[in-house]
């Protein structure tokens, strides 16, 4: 891949599938292939899976293959609204049919391409203190066009294990390996319901042969209940390199409850690959009351004295109903006249 061209795919094609912190709706990494910087909210249990049925052909090798594949999530937030933990995977079976002799041999493979245990911690959000802050209601224009600050993304951090298994057609190893996977997570939430994510991959760095790489998802909310997306992912190893192109389409059944369908399909022919997946994401919601995470700032402070002066208005108000009770007892009580005084 030569630089430029791999910059021009990173600016024109890309990723996301999450939102926010915590969401009244369900905050999706599907169906792209991409980690949005954001996490589940704590005391949230999601879960998020499909299954494909694709084709490749590998030129060289001259074979072609028909696959079925099945890919889940298991995401959970704890501790922190900023943390999350996850199980990622893919497990795949594949129908090969190999034309290189005279008389084609057909043979199956199957196992985990991925199967990834970590976690992702939030380490800068810079929507949270806009969100305290509000709308400015002096100006149409500064709440709906755009502003350099939106060119700031949230920041988070993923670190993980891969487990690969024996006789692994997928990975480079042949034997049972434990090695890290590392993604530096980046998401834009631009107005006009277009959401842009980045994830930059060091995966099974410990091996002979790790992989690097990156995906780019964009996404745009066309109604409360649908939204749409494109990708591109690339990456490089000795093993196996590729650039992959990916699109779907998302509709919410119910704000717990996500379907999708997209297509995948590789730039490559060392394999060529095409893919049609479908998937579901379901969460048990047990947040409660939403945390605000910059509340040790100034606007933090501001929201505390306003609660504070909210919690004494009403204790005053108390006092002064049961003063005016007292007196209503002890024959006080009566209408006010002209001068002040009591009737």
């Amino acid at each position: 891949m030569k630089t430029n061209n791999l910059l021009s795919l990173l600016l024109l094609l890309c990723t996301a599938i999450a939102t926010a912190q915590y969401t009244e709706t369900i905050n999706n990494n599907r169906p792209g292939g991409s980690q949005g910087a954001f996490s589940v909210g704590t005391n949230v249990l999601q879960f998020e899976g499909g299954f494909g049925l694709g084709s490749e052909e590998h030129r060289l090798l001259e074979t072609e293959t028909s696959a079925f594949a099945i890919d889940y999530a298991v995401r959970y937030g704890f501790w922190r609204e900023e943390l999350e933990v996850s199980l990622i995977g893919e497990y795949q079976s594949n129908s090969v049919t190999d034309n290189r002799g005279a008389i084609p041999i057909d043979y199956k493979e199957s196992n985990f391409r991925s199967n990834t245990l970590g976690a992702k911690y939030l380490v800068y959000d810079p929507y949270r203190k806009r969100d305290l802050q509000g709308p400015n209601l002096y100006s149409w224009k500064a709440n709906n066009s755009f502003q350099w600050r939106d060119l700031i993304p949230a920041v988070s951090i993923y670190a993980g294990a891969n487990f690969d298994f024996d006789d692994n057609p997928f990975t480079p190893e042949d034997e049972l390996t434990i090695s890290p996977k590392i993604v530096l997570a980046t998401q834009n939430n631009f107005k006009g319901g277009f959401v842009f994510v980045t994830n930059i991959i060091a995966d099974r760095v410990s091996t002979p042969t790790p992989t690097y790489g990156y995906i780019l998802t964009l996404t745009h909310t066309l109604t409360d209940w649908f939204s749409i997306f494109v990708e591109n992912q690339g990456f490089k190893s000795d093993f196996y390199a590729d650039q992959l192109l990916r699109g779907g389409v998302a509709a919410l059944v119910s704000k717990d409850f996500q379907v999708d369908v997209s297509g995948l399909y590789s730039l490559k022919d060392t394999p060529s690959r095409a893919y049609v997946r479908v998937g579901v994401s379901y969460r048990l919601d047990f947040h409660g009351e939403d945390e605000f995470l910059e509340e040790k700032g100034k606007a933090g402070r501001e929201i505390r004295r306003a609660e504070k002066n909210k919690k004494k208005g009403k204790k005053d108000e108390v006092k002064e109903k049961k003063k005016k009770e007292k007196r209503r007892k002890d024959g006080f009580e009566g209408e006010d006249d002209d001068d002040g005084g009591k009737k």
